[in-house]
Formats: C-alpha cells, structure tokens, sequence
C-alpha cells in the first residue's frame, strides 16, 4: 500500500503546523516548522524544514534544515530586539505590533514546480523560484531565480541551466504537473527513461 495519500498529508512527529494547506501526496518531515504556508500536490520537505509565509508550487523537493521565508527584524529603528513587536512577552499593559506582523505576512516567497532546494539552503522573503530552479546546499537566496535555473553560493547565483531555455519552455507548456495522478502512474516508464527532449516529443499534443 502506498505511504503517501490524496486525503490528507503525512506529517512526522515533532512539527509545528501554523495557518498552512497540504495538498494531495504531500509529506512534512520530522520536526518541520510550517507557518502561513500552502504546499502543492506532491511536495515535501525532509527533517526540520522551517517554511512560513511561502507558496510552494507542486513536486517540490525541500531538502533537510533548509528555510523558507526566512523572517526580517527591523533594522530602522533604534533597537532590533522583538520585544518592539512581541510586546505582550514582557508587559501585561503591551500589545503586539500588529502592523508588524501583517507586514511580515505579506512578504510572501513563491517556489514553483520541480524545484529542488537543497540540504541548509535559505530562500528569503518576496523571492520567486521559478519553475524547475534547483538551489544548491548552502545557498541563501536573495534574488529571484529563472525557471529551471541552477544556482548557489552565498547570496546566490547562477551557475548553469538545468534545461536549455527552449525545452524549458516546452516543459513549462506541457505542465506535466498538472496531469492526473493515472496519467503520471502511465507515464512512469517514461519519466524514468526519456530524455526531457524526447519526453516532450512523446507528450506534447
């Protein structure tokens, strides 16, 4: 019997599950933190991956202690501490920063489909990876990546394409990841074989 299912998601142990939506075959590993976040079909993350405020796209791959959205203190004012905005932690006669908290929500990072983020890497609020992008371990990504783009480093860039921009497009047309669950399970031989060139060839109407 399959591990994973249509009906809900399979969360390990140990997660804080914040304001988020799982769709269908989604996993969380153990220890995750997800706030404010929606994950698509067929997206995981491994062990203790930190996401909030992040809409990912389907058949993402996160890897182990990688974060998403990673939240921004003030750096304006004359201190930084969260006491400015978690007030009601130190005073019964202080409230939170609601303003604050809303700015926070708002800046949301967008993962597209087939990316891989790798093992510790951070993608920072309002970035946008493009579909088929994969981040390598270790990156911190400030800038948005271009669809099935390779970066890494520290802040991030470039290092090659995973596709020529020409089967890109082909593969982001086709939208494989919007096919029904049976047509993926025919399409299994194909997806383990093929080249994407020839995939496509196949596929495309």
């Amino acid at each position: 019997m399959p591990r994973l299912s249509a009906d809900q998601p399979l969360i390990h142990p140990d997660c804080q599950i914040t304001d988020s939506d799982f769709g269908a075959y989604t996993e969380i590993g153990r220890g995750s933190r997800i706030a404010h976040s929606q994950l698509g079909d067929y997206s995981y993350c491994d062990r203790y991956a930190d996401i909030a405020n992040a809409n990912v796209g389907k058949f993402a791959n996160i890897a182990s202690f990688s974060r998403i959205g990673a939240t921004d203190h003030p750096l304006d004012t004359a201190a930084c501490h969260h006491f400015l905005y978690r007030s009601d932690d130190y005073w019964e006669d202080a409230d939170r920063d609601a303003a604050f908290f809303a700015h926070r929500l708002s800046r949301r990072a967008t993962i597209g489909h087939d990316t891989w983020i790798g093992h510790g890497a951070m993608i920072k609020p309002e970035v946008t990876l493009g579909d088929g992008a994969v981040v390598a371990s270790g990156a911190i990504v400030t800038r948005d990546v271009a669809p099935y783009t390779i970066v890494a480093g520290t802040p991030a860039k470039p290092m090659r394409l995973r596709q020529p921009p020409e089967i890109a497009d082909r593969l982001m047309a086709l939208a494989w990841w919007d096919w029904s669950h049976d047509r993926l399970r025919a399409a299994l031989p194909d997806f383990r074989t093929l080249s994407a060139e020839r995939f496509l060839e196949k596929y495309e109407a």
